[in-house]
C-alpha cells in the first residue's frame, strides 16, 4: 500500500512564508560564494586590465590629438607667414611688371618717335624728288612746246633764206666753240 501521509502535505508550501527552505539558503549562498569568488579572481583582473588599457587608450588618443593640434597650429603660422611672403611677392611681381610695361612703354615711344621721323625724311626727300622730277619733266614739256610753237613760227615768219642763214651762223658758232 502507499503511505498517503507522504503526499498529504503541499509540497509548494514552504516553513515560512517569505524565507526559503534551509537547504536552499545554504546551497544558494555557496553557489553564489563561489561565483563571486570565480568573478573576483578571474573577471576582475580582465575587467581592471580593459579598463586600464582603455584608458591608456583614451591618453594615447588624447596625446596624440594634443600633438596634432600643436602641429595644426604650426601649420596654419606657417601658412599665414607665407600669405604674407606671397603678398609680398605678388606685390614685388607687379611692381616689376609695371616696371617693364613702363619700359617697353617708353621704348616703343621712342622707336615710333624714331620711325616717324625717318618717315617724315624720306617723305621730306620723295616730295623734294616729286618737286624736282616734276620741275624737269615741265622743263622737258615747255621746251618741246616752245620748239614745236618755234618751228611754226619760225616756218611762218621766216622764209627759206633766212632760216639757211640762222642754220649756218648756229653751225658756225659750234664749230668756233671747239
Amino acid at each position: 500500500m502507499i503511505n498517503l501521509s507522504l503526499f498529504a502535505a503541499d509540497p509548494a508550501e514552504t516553513h515560512h512564508w517569505l524565507l526559503p527552505e534551509t537547504a536552499e539558503i545554504i546551497y544558494g549562498g555557496i553557489a553564489s560564494v563561489v561565483i563571486i569568488g570565480a568573478l573576483v579572481k578571474f573577471a576582475l583582473p580582465q575587467f581592471k586590465k580593459a579598463m586600464a588599457a582603455r584608458t591608456e587608450r583614451i591618453q594615447k588618443e588624447l596625446d596624440a590629438s594634443q600633438g596634432d593640434l600643436a602641429q595644426a597650429e604650426a601649420d596654419a603660422a606657417k601658412i599665414r607667414q607665407a600669405l604674407g611672403d606671397i603678398s609680398s611677392e605678388k606685390a614685388r611681381l607687379m611692381a616689376d611688371a609695371q616696371a617693364q610695361a613702363d619700359a617697353l612703354l617708353a621704348e616703343g615711344r621712342s622707336r615710333l618717335t624714331a620711325e616717324v621721323a625717318d618717315m617724315e625724311a624720306k617723305a621730306d626727300a620723295d616730295i623734294a624728288a616729286a618737286s624736282a622730277r616734276g620741275s624737269d619733266e615741265l622743263r622737258t614739256e615747255i621746251g618741246r612746246l616752245a620748239t614745236v610753237a618755234t618751228d611754226r613760227v619760225l616756218a611762218s615768219v621766216l622764209d627759206d633764206a633766212t632760216q639757211q642763214s640762222l642754220v649756218e651762223n648756229f653751225i658756225t658758232k659750234v664749230g668756233a666753240s671747239r
